[in-house]
């Protein structure tokens, strides 16, 4: 046999070698993922919540958070991380190991975010894992109790016939009950004139004074002025009824096709492995639906939505596209 040949059997072997050790090697860090991934979580987790303590997201957060501790057997911190319209404490997730050990807790925001904001640090679509949803509910159409317009139907005929001259306040331009309201004026064919405030307060104050003839508000924020008589709930803008609201119609039932839910969901950094998110998820699940945690949510007029996390990704990446569109035909900007 020729020199050539020994030295090219030679190298053959030793490639050989190479690929088997590398094969090898290959099946152990697997093998370790795997295992590592059978024992999460072995650590407390961090949930991070892009607002401010003590609001309505804060507690959607934090009794979830409890609930999914139970099932997990670690505890769950959560890290309020306000700031930038949420931009903040969700880049900090987007920027995070993807371990599994740093989650964030995010609303309808994210989607209205990933369009009405240019420069985003993160990207909306390819930088998160999704979780889970855990609930969705409605905002609530509210006016004054001695207003001039009660009901839906009046409402947009009242518009129709008066384009601009009706007002509405909101907790701010860009903001979840100011595209429900956009959206409504899109699907109902009027023209009303938006007044936007820092918060919703002060937009509740202003009702209740005369000052406007109507606010989009939260479910849960406007409750206690609702219940007390302040203010009077004149239509959901959810696609169903809730319980919280009795008798109170949505605009659907005036206006079909129309819906803008408010909703909450818990992603992770993108790369977290499979295992873990579905770990994650199956714990989420079992926490939304304890019966005690669906009554909290419940009483906010909210309804418990989770499901897995393939359909996660798919209403996520629905809700950016639907208002993508409507931020761009209403021209909406923050200023």
């Amino acid at each position: 046999m020729s020199q050539t040949s020994n030295g090219r059997r030679r190298i053959l072997g030793m490639l050989g070698a190479t690929a088997a050790y590398g094969t090898l090697e290959s099946r152990m860090a697997w093998a370790a993922e795997s295992a590592g991934d059978k024992a999460f979580p072995t650590r407390p987790l961090r949930l991070v919540v892009p607002f401010t303590p003590g609001g309505g997201t804060d507690v959607v957060g934090r009794s979830l958070a409890a609930a999914m501790s139970e099932a997990l057997g670690q505890s769950i911190v959560v890290d309020n991380r306000p700031g930038g319209g949420t931009v903040i404490g969700t880049n900090i997730v987007a920027k995070a190991k993807p371990d599994g050990y740093t989650l964030l807790l995010t609303t309808t925001a994210l989607a209205i975010n990933d369009a009405l904001i240019k420069d985003l640090p993160y990207d909306t679509s390819r930088d998160f894992s999704d979780v889970g949803l855990i609930c969705v509910g409605p905002n609530v159409v509210v006016t004054h109790p001695k207003g001039r317009i009660k009901t839906v139907d009046a409402l947009i005929r009242f518009a129709k016939a008066n384009p601009g001259k009706l007002t509405y306040g909101s907790s701010g331009n860009g903001s979840a009950v100011h595209l429900a309201a956009e959206l409504f004026q899109m699907k109902a064919g009027i023209t009303m004139t938006h007044i936007p405030y820092k918060g919703a307060a002060q937009a509740y104050t202003d009702l209740a004074g005369g000052r406007l003839d109507f606010v989009f508000a939260t479910a849960g924020g406007v409750a206690k002025y609702v219940d007390d008589g302040t203010l009077q709930a004149v239509a959901l803008t959810s696609k169903e009824r809730t319980p919280a609201y009795e008798g109170v119609p949505t605009i659907a039932e005036f206006v079909p096709g129309y819906s803008a839910e408010v909703w909450y969901a818990i992603l992770a950094p993108a790369g977290t492995p499979r295992p873990i998110t579905a770990k994650l998820n199956e714990a989420l699940n079992k926490a939304a639906n304890d019966p005690a945690y669906k009554a909290r949510v419940a009483a906010d007029g909210m309804k418990v939505a989770a499901g897995s996390p393939e359909e996660m990704r798919t209403f996520r990446l629905d809700e950016q596209a639907r208002w993508r569109d409507v931020i761009r035909d209403g021209k909406i900007t923050t200023t």
